[in-house]
């Protein structure tokens, strides 16, 4: 494949594209990623394995459509138009090549955006705004792991039938799809996002902070059983949330973290750490 994207959506999609066995040729303009200058480490870590090929498009458009059109995959997210001047458009491209665009807003829309503003456009912070996002939903979820399932899907199809296809992603259009199920109502308002004492986030005794998200009804007893607030557990889906979640956050404030962890080992209460990326990464990686 050929990635001509930059920044964060894209280089993470060919970087699964890449984990999942495909060889990706970054097509790059002269200066590079401006991602390398802006943040280095993510960049080595988004693009360590893939080749890169440095072409200046403006001047010499003809290597540039040259190796697209080797291509199985061609992955770009500039603004509408600019492939086109390019010269790496895929009307240019032989009918077999499958063309994903990652956009913002849609094919047409010249918006400018980043991550947060495709999320605020799109409804997910609604609940808990002002706070920022932990991680870049629009960017990684609704815009680069959509386009590898787009991409897999039409090369599967062209398999088939010989064609490829143009993908057209936007990055709000698909934020908004992973929260659309909420539009029909919620048995409790905001029922995944605060509204819940039994599924929040409880500060410990050293600063630390403990996941709680003890849905179930027999793990939120289990969970107040553990914590010594037995009685706590009838009250799990009382109008007042705030006041329940007063007593938990106190009974969660007496003790440590690694007190609560190890209190909760074997025990069927969902709960657990807000690990730091450091401990989540040696742990998990």
């Amino acid at each position: 494949m050929v990635d001509l994207t930059r920044y964060l959506p894209g280089p993470f999609a060919s970087r699964e594209l890449l984990r999942l066995g495909a060889r990706v040729v970054r097509l790059q303009r002269p200066g590079g990623d401006p991602l390398s200058d802006l943040a280095p480490a993510w960049d080595e870590a988004l693009n360590a394995g893939k080749e890169t090929v440095i072409v200046d498009l403006k001047a010499d458009p003809e290597q540039g459509r040259a190796l697209c059109a080797d291509a199985d995959i061609v992955l770009e997210s500039f603004r509408p138009g600019v492939v086109e001047r390019l010269g790496v458009d895929p009307d240019e491209l032989p009918g077999t090549v499958v063309y994903c665009s990652l956009t913002g807003f849609g094919a047409g829309d010249p918006r400018v955006g980043h991550d947060l503003n495709y999320q605020g456009w799109a409804g997910l912070l609604a609940d808990t705004a002002p706070a920022m996002p932990p991680v870049q939903i629009a960017d990684l979820a609704a815009g680069a792991l959509y386009a590898v399932t787009e991409i897999l899907a039409a090369l599967l199809e062209r398999e088939r039938t010989g064609k490829g296809r143009r993908i057209t992603i936007s990055m709000t259009d698909n934020a908004h799809r992973l929260a659309a199920h909420r539009l029909g109502g919620e048995p409790f308002p905001r029922l995944l996002t605060g509204g819940l004492a039994c599924y929040r986030i409880y500060a410990t005794a050293d600063g630390r902070h403990l996941t709680v998200a003890a849905l179930e009804p027999k793990f939120f007893e289990r969970l107040c059983e553990l914590i010594g607030r037995p009685e706590l557990a009838e009250r799990q889906w009382d109008a007042d949330q705030e006041a329940l979640a007063t007593q938990l956050a106190e009974a969660v404030a007496a003790k440590p973290l690694a007190t609560w962890l190890e209190l909760f080992e074997g025990e069927d209460v969902s709960a657990g750490p807000v690990a730091t990326l450091a401990e989540a990464g040696s742990r998990l990686g």
